[in-house]
């Protein structure tokens, strides 16, 4: 679907992408496939070509900041640092989008990586060659902590442990990690948002970001019950407000397991349904967190599951177009170039 820009000249900082290339691992995808796994094998290659002709789509998108995904792992290393080679990646992308021959966009200016922290005191190691691969870059790491019941919602790929944030060994890696002033993104379930509160208010000198909303469910046994759930889903996120330390991202709903829309990959949706679909989260989040602890996000190339990229930020925009341009400052850019460091792209 092709639609008008909105708010062309509104600087965006997409503060939450992916690169990678499936195409090796394909054939080991069981079928019949998860519908999150249908969703990103219709871009199973994505890199820099890829993330140029989206954020070079009609947008104003001064920087973006990269998201581990597991992608590009160092074939030869130990367990513990295969996690370097995707930051290794990752920085000569940045650096092919530095030399400034593709204008004046920076995307991946900082880069989240990953790294194991039940390794508990064992990763400073692993962060040490994360920052070195960075060259300046690295800004963080996700450990996701995703978990349900019903395996059914995440698939094989996903399930981390059941109560990881909380157990001993990811508090121990945590506490290492916690001394290096790096950003943590969380990543869980709408069920388990209260792990992410817990773990804020363990470690609040801790910068932490929730990402996609909390990841509201609307898959598997889950399916149908987005509006039964809702009240939950927002005390949760009250909740986790209170705690100073954590910010949310705004995005992530057209993900399969939010299933809003429920019927992808990128089937025409026009931004007006989305907004309408994705407002009451949006706007939930921004009450409960501020315009100064909210930053949008794409969650490309997942969220293509969805929308195009720039039908994805004008639904964003709809939702906001009652905000302030100082309001909308920060919670397309400001925000987000504040918490990766990258205040000079605004500059």
């Amino acid at each position: 679907m092709t639609e008008a820009i909105l708010e062309p000249d509104l600087p965006i900082i997409d503060p939450h992408h992916h690169l990678w290339d499936l195409r090796p691992m394909l054939p080991a995808f069981p079928e019949p496939r998860h519908p999150f796994l249908d969703a990103i094998v219709g871009a199973a290659y994505y890199t820099f070509d890829q993330l140029h002709a989206d954020v070079s789509s009609g947008h104003n998108v001064v920087g973006t900041v990269f998201m581990e995904c597991g992608a590009f792992y160092r074939a030869d290393a130990s367990d513990e640092m295969k996690v370097v080679g995707e930051v290794e990646f990752v920085n000569g992308v940045a650096a092919q989008f530095a030399s400034g021959l593709y204008g004046p966009l920076r995307a991946c200016a900082s880069i989240v990586g990953h790294a194991d922290l039940t390794l508990g005191s064992k990763v400073g190691p692993v962060l040490d060659a994360l920052e070195a691969a960075g060259n300046g870059r690295f800004c963080g790491i996700r450990h996701q902590g995703a978990w349900d019941a019903d395996p059914d919602v995440l698939g094989a790929p996903f399930h981390a442990p059941e109560g990881l944030y909380g157990s001993d060994a990811f508090r121990s890696g945590f506490g290492e990690f916690a001394s290096r002033g790096l950003t943590f993104d969380a990543w869980v379930l709408e069920p388990q948002i209260g792990d992410v509160t817990d773990l804020a208010k363990a470690f609040p000198d801790q910068k932490i970001v929730i990402d996609h909303c909390g990841t509201p469910l609307n898959i598997a046994s889950y399916h149908g019950k987005l509006h039964e759930n809702f009240d939950r889903w927002r005390s949760s996120i009250h909740a986790l407000a209170e705690c100073p330390n954590v910010s949310v991202k705004l995005g992530g709903l057209a993900m399969a397991f939010c299933g809003m829309p429920e019927h992808g990959p990128a089937q025409g949706v026009g931004s007006e349904t989305l907004a309408a679909m994705w407002r009451p989260y949006i706007e939930t989040c921004i009450e409960a967190f501020g315009t100064d602890r909210a930053m949008f996000e794409s969650n490309y190339p997942v969220d293509r599951w969805g929308a195009s990229y720039p039908v994805l930020w004008n639904a964003f925009k709809r939702i906001t177009s009652g905000h302030s341009a100082d309001e909308k400052a920060a919670l397309y850019a400001g925000n987000a170039a504040r918490f990766y460091g990258i205040e000079e792209l605004l500059t």
